[in-house]
This record gives structure tokens, sequence and C-alpha cells, in this order.
């Protein structure tokens, strides 16, 4: 049986260790904000093949960048399963009277959350600095995109972490796996400057669709509708949070 209680209690305490986690903070947004920076100041005035004539390339980084902050914090999020099982911290909730999908649910709601902080601190950042929103409604739907990526990938790293047992491989392992998936979305380059083949497996990619739908949402360009990306991304998600679950109460607690 799902425990509200024990979902609010986990998802509280991943609360508490973000907010004390000051470097983590700082680390989740410098990436984005540098590729931001470094990439929009050096490609911005350039005329890229495949780019909308009327969006600038800072316009068409941002949401790749969302994107991006939102796939590493949402999969290292499963870095907090090993910690706990390494300090007993996971065996102590795994023999406690609760069902594992409270477990489970718990920490992906931690996750989401912290997840959506980062990314919606560098959009603010990017409305300070100039960028422009497609109304109140691009913001909202853009939230939802928000929440479905980091449902995703929250959901993938439970995958890998109930299957590991070392903090240091999950790390290693991990990295091999967010770049490709990264790279592959289009987060930086517009997906029709790939090769065929490679083409085909960014369709694939569940971030494929997530940026997909975070530009239509904030800049209006996007290359599927956006009722089509949504429901791509709900199914990610759903299968992910299936997945992860799964083989969460398939794991070992010590």
């Amino acid at each position: 049986m799902i425990s509200g209680i024990t979902i609010y209690v986990l998802w509280f305490r991943e609360m508490k260790r973000f907010i004390r986690a000051k470097s983590r903070i700082v680390g989740a947004l410098a990436m984005p904000l540098f590729f931001m920076a470094f990439l929009g100041m050096g490609f911005n005035r350039m005329a890229i093949p495949g780019m909308p004539r009327d969006v600038n390339y800072m316009r068409f980084l941002l949401p790749g960048m969302i994107g991006m902050s939102l796939l590493f914090s949402s999969t290292f999020a499963g870095l907090s399963v090993l910690w706990d099982r390494e300090f007993g911290f996971l065996k102590e909730i795994m023999v406690a009277p609760v069902s594992r999908v409270s477990i489970v649910l718990g920490r992906i709601a931690g996750g989401i959350t912290t997840a959506m902080l980062q990314s919606l601190a560098i959009l603010l950042i990017s409305m300070v600095l100039g960028f422009a929103i497609d109304g109140a409604g691009g913001l909202l739907l853009a939230m939802l995109f928000m929440v479905l990526i980091a449902t995703t990938f929250i959901g993938l790293g439970l995958v890998f972490a109930s299957k590991m047992r070392d903090m240091q491989g999950f790390s290693i392992v991990m990295n091999f796996v967010i770049f490709p998936i990264f790279f592959l979305s289009g987060a930086v380059y517009p997906l029709k400057n790939l090769p065929a083949p490679v083409r085909i497996l960014s369709y694939a990619d569940p971030l494929t669709y997530g940026v997909d739908g975070l530009r239509g949402s904030l800049i209006g360009v996007s290359l599927w509708p956006l009722h089509f990306t949504l429901a791509v991304m709900a199914a990610f998600a759903l299968l992910m949070v299936f997945l992860g679950a799964y083989f969460f109460e398939k794991s070992e607690s010590v």
C-alpha cells in the first residue's frame, strides 16, 4: 500500500540535503550557464544550417541547457541510493513496514523537485538577461515537460543504482550513458544536421522529445507538434518509473 507519509518524509529529506549542499547547487547551475555563455556567444552571430531564420542561437540553446540540467541532476539522483546503502540508511527504510513503491515515489518526488528548482533557476537567470517566453501558457507547459524529463531520468538512475554497489563505478557508467543521450537530443544543434543513421538513434532518445517540447513551449519552435512530444514524454516517464520501481523492488539493501 502506498504511504503518503513515507513519500513526504523521503521528499523532505531530499530537500534538506539539497539546501545544505551549497556546492551541489552551484555545480548544477555552472555547467549549463557556461555552455550558454561560451557556445551562445561563439555561435550567436553565425548562420547555422537547420536553424529557424527568426530564432537566434542563444534562444535556440536555452531549452537544450534546461534539458541538460534536468538530465544530469535527475540521473545522478540514483547516486543517493548508493550513498544510503553505503551508510546503512537504505537497509533501515527497506525493513520498515512500508511499501517499496512508496520509497521509490518519495525518492522520485525529491529528485523532481530538486531538478525543477535548478532548471527554473537557469530559466530565471536567462529571463533577467533578456530571454523572452511565449506567454504564461508556454511557461506552464514547459514546466510540465520539465517534470516529465526529470521523472524519466530519475527512473533511469534508479535502474542503474539498483543494479550497482559502487558509487565511483556508478558515476563512470552514468557518464557513458548521459553524454550520448545529451548529444543525440539536439540540445546544442538542430537534429537536421545529423547524418541519417545517427538521427534514427536520436529518435529513440527520450531527451530529444523533451528538448523539442521545451523549445516549442518557450520559443514556439519545434520539430513535432507539442501534443505528440507531450504524449511521448509521458509514455517514457511512466515506463521509467515502472522500471525503476521494479528494479528497486528486486534490489538488496546491503
